[in-house]
């Protein structure tokens, strides 16, 4: 079967591997569509986000039939951690998931334990492939209890950003979104959401956020970034005791000042990937609501054009929100 391999940093390649064969507990898929995942471009080893058809199915695997239109819970947690005893299996110490610590998606052929496949109800296999990376933004919004009437300021307005602001606008907030990118809060405009900053400075975020909230600040910040600088932000612009959900994965330190958060009496939600559950609550509320998700994919490139698909993303990261593999 043909692979999108990366060789290195910057080198991405089209190989031939072997076919996977599965076991009795496992499903053979199809991948129909992958979503590359804009965090770290350089490592990337494959998408865990995807659709697929299931095309051959273990004599194990229950509720499930050939043919079927699938997504998966990429998350493989050990069950035995201290963390998995507790039901908090999203946040395994000893997690590894599709794309980063073990192989992904982004081949012909994918063997996947019967228990991870995810029914896609109808979905088309485009929106489907999407309901991964909005599951990031749906458990962090569900974290920190979001809620009709609340005010949401959410930080970044990458794929990730815009999906949670779209989780949060799906259960009556009022939310507005913040970037340094004008291109990506104009395109984030276009799921019906309150209002945007454009953050050039400490000085005009501040200006902002104090005029939409009359000086009050919002309910609920999201931290959707992963930097020192974007998680100050949503504790300046939170409201006396407001819910700040940090989804952003950070790489650098913080010089804090951790008083705001006692003066503010800040309740702080850590948000790691997703469960299950939130995979089939999302696919429900995507068809009930008819959510236009698919809005947020800005590039879609056949199969065979991956590594011009990585090399673009990688020099228009400004501008390029969601980026599809056609498989």
């Amino acid at each position: 079967m043909k692979a999108i391999t990366i060789v290195k940093p910057g080198q991405v390649e089209i190989r031939d591997l072997p076919k996977p064969e599965i076991k009795n507990d496992e499903a053979l898929l199809r991948p129909l569509f992958g979503g590359i995942c804009g965090s770290d471009l350089n490592s990337y080893r494959g998408t865990n986000e995807f659709s697929a058809e299931i095309v051959e199915i273990g004599r194990d695997v229950k509720n499930f039939k050939v043919g079927d239109i699938v997504t998966a819970n990429p998350y493989f947690n050990c069950g035995h951690c201290y963390s998995c005893g507790r039901g908090l299996v999203n946040a395994c110490m000893s997690n590894q998931t599709m794309g980063v610590q073990r192989e992904g998606g982004f081949a012909e052929f994918v063997a996947m334990p019967g228990n991870r496949l995810i029914d896609g109800k109808g979905l088309p296999p485009k929106t489907l492939a999407l309901i991964e990376p909005f599951c990031i933004g749906y458990h962090g919004i569900q974290r920190a209890g979001v809620k009709a009437g609340d005010k949401v300021l959410v930080v970044g307005a990458g794929t990730i950003g815009v999906l949670a602001a779209i989780a949060a606008k799906s259960r009556g907030a009022e939310v507005w979104i913040c970037d340094v990118a004008p291109k990506k809060l104009e395109y984030a405009m276009k799921f019906g959401l309150k209002g945007t900053i454009l953050n050039t400075g400490a000085e005009a975020f501040d200006k902002a956020w104090r005029e939409i909230t009359d000086n009050n600040g919002f309910d609920v910040t999201v931290e959707c970034v992963g930097l020192p600088s974007t998680f100050q932000n949503c504790l300046d612009a939170a409201c006396f005791g407001a819910r700040v959900a940090v989804i952003g994965v950070g790489k650098h330190n913080i010089d804090l000042d951790f008083t705001i958060i006692q003066k503010k009496e800040l309740n702080i939600y850590g948000s790691r990937n997703a469960m299950t559950r939130d995979f089939v609550e999302l696919i429900d509320v995507v068809r009930s609501q008819n959510l236009k998700i698919d809005d947020v994919i800005t590039n879609i490139y056949p199969f065979d054009k991956a590594a011009q698909a990585f090399e673009d993303f990688d020099k228009n990261a400004g501008s390029m929100l969601k980026v599809m593999i056609e498989f």
